[in-house]
């Protein structure tokens, strides 16, 4: 008869930063796979008790309370496996005074990691992920590896709300443009669950093109938060919610703001998540999940609608016709209506997410070299950062930072065969259209969720214990060595731009 660990509880202990916790996720998985009746308990620091929440596999979250406190609760609870993903003192001795005898650790390396990070003396063991190290201690225990990836059936979201008369529902999503891109999928998804339904978008005027690109959206409706008082921009939001009449309203942005406009909206079903500054303004929560990418958890909200189990959803847009006739005329006139086009986004608000300048002029030029011509994108105030790259590069290469709307901007991605951005909203945009996009990621990293969403992408990124910094990134680097962007070398990102191009 096989072992379905039936009386088997395990206690897997990961008190470092959001990053090392959220991909630690896999491994939760392979336990159950092959002990589908064992108990998962998970430590973690207190401030991130929510990662993981919703976890299918996670039975527990135990925030930690010092080690002499958490060790006697954990003797108390009887836990029979200790599975050690930190491996530092304190875990140890919560392991040693806890009493557990079926014990099993990875291997942390901090040493060549100190060393590289200090010294720049390189090792080999440094050049295997932090997952893979995580999923052989379980060979310590003789589980098979057979699962690697998260995907949006693997969490758990309770029991589904039965399907509801709903025929307007509103998306309220304020945030930037990024996230406005990566609502869609929900957007997309809706009218399959409830035909006939009318969508309306409430967004900022900025990202209102985004949603009327869509053809499942009826009408936009505008938040102009930053042109009136606080109070004046909450009333306003309100009562434009309220004339419409709504059914509905699910809201991917989890602000306080957010939620407490749609209550005074006396929308009556409100939706978000549930670690919504709001959350006591809504209906109904869905848990957030730090597992999946930011399309897939926006999508998630519509478990508080549906019984069907979600599957992911493409990410796709389309440009209007007017915009694709400016571009169209635009490269003519610049000479390059034929030519194999890169397009290029150096900017981002935040400077630790921006690669050095003149490296994207120097991998502008080997582009160049290679007979491709870069088309530089951005906002206004990313003209003049555009133009130093430009002049630095030596190459023919296009500015058109400041110089294209919203749409003109969507409608520049179907004419690009590859995508070099740092983590930022247009990054959203070209993986919506399909273009094979090249993302530089410095303070942040994939596991936040806002990697580019798809098939045929690549991150870049330096595998450094200090990332993520931030969930945005900052204004300087903490530590002051700025390595997560210096060690991403232009070489490294030549070989990979020229290498997507070719295929």
């Amino acid at each position: 008869m096989a072992d379905t660990g039936k009386g088997v509880k395990i206690l897997v202990a990961r008190l470092s930063s959001l990053g090392d916790i959220i991909i630690t996720a896999p491994v939760y998985r392979n336990i159950k796979n092959k002990w589908p009746d064992c108990k998962i308990a998970l430590l973690v620091k207190p401030q991130f008790a929510q990662a993981l929440a919703g976890h299918p596999c996670i039975d527990e979250i135990i925030p930690l309370r010092g080690v002499r406190q958490t060790a006697a609760a954990v003797r108390q609870a009887g836990f029979t496996h200790y599975l050690d993903l930190h491996s530092n003192l304190r875990t140890w001795l919560i392991g040693i005074l806890s009493g557990i005898k079926n014990v099993a650790r990875y291997k942390k390396d901090s040493l060549a990691r100190r060393l590289f990070v200090g010294l720049r003396i390189p090792s080999p063991r440094l050049q295997r992920h932090v997952l893979d190290r995580y999923l052989e201690a379980l060979a310590q225990w003789d589980i098979p590896v057979t699962t690697t990836d998260p995907e949006l059936s693997d969490i758990n979201f309770g029991e589904a709300k039965p399907k509801a008369a709903l025929s307007k529902i509103c998306i309220f999503q304020t945030a930037f443009l990024g996230d406005a891109v990566l609502t869609s999928p929900l957007i997309t998804k809706l009218p399959q669950f409830f035909p006939g339904v009318k969508i309306s978008v409430m967004s900022r005027p900025e990202t209102a093109d985004i949603f009327r690109s869509l053809p499942e959206v009826s009408s936009v409706l505008t938040d102009d938060k930053h042109k009136l008082s606080m109070l004046g921009g909450i009333r306003s939001a309100a009562d434009k919610l309220r004339a419409e009449n709504f059914d509905a309203i699910i809201i991917p942005h989890r602000s306080f703001r957010s939620a407490l406009i749609a209550c005074l909206s006396g929308i009556p079903t409100r939706i978000g998540f549930s670690s919504s500054a709001g959350r006591v303004f809504l209906t109904h929560t869905v848990p957030f999940s730090w597992l999946l990418h930011d399309a897939e958890r926006n999508l998630s909200l519509l478990n508080a609608l549906v019984p069907d189990a979600l599957a992911a959803q493409k990410l796709s847009m389309t440009a209007s016709e007017p915009a694709s006739a400016a571009i169209t005329r635009r490269l003519e006139a610049a000479g390059a209506a034929n030519a194999v086009l890169v397009g290029v986004h150096p900017g981002s608000v935040w400077f630790t997410k921006r690669w050095p300048a003149e490296r994207f002029a120097a991998l502008i030029k080997k582009l160049s070299a290679s007979g491709a011509r870069a088309v530089l994108v951005g906002g206004k105030g990313d003209r003049q950062l555009c133009a130093d790259v430009i002049a630095a590069s030596g190459t023919d290469a296009i500015n058109w930072a400041g110089e294209t709307s919203l749409p003109e901007l969507m409608a520049i991605m179907p004419r690009l065969k590859l995508f070099i951005t740092n983590d930022s909203g247009p990054m959203h945009i070209a993986t919506a259209f399909g273009v094979p996009t090249l993302a530089l990621f410095g303070p942040t990293t994939k596991e936040l969720g806002f990697f580019p969403y798809g098939k045929g992408h690549r991150v870049l990124q330096a595998k450094l214990s200090c990332r993520p910094c931030a969930l945005h990134g900052g204004r300087s680097c903490p530590h002051g060595h700025f390595l997560c962007m210096r060690l991403l070398t232009v070489n490294k990102a030549a070989d990979a731009a020229l290498e997507m191009l070719r295929a």
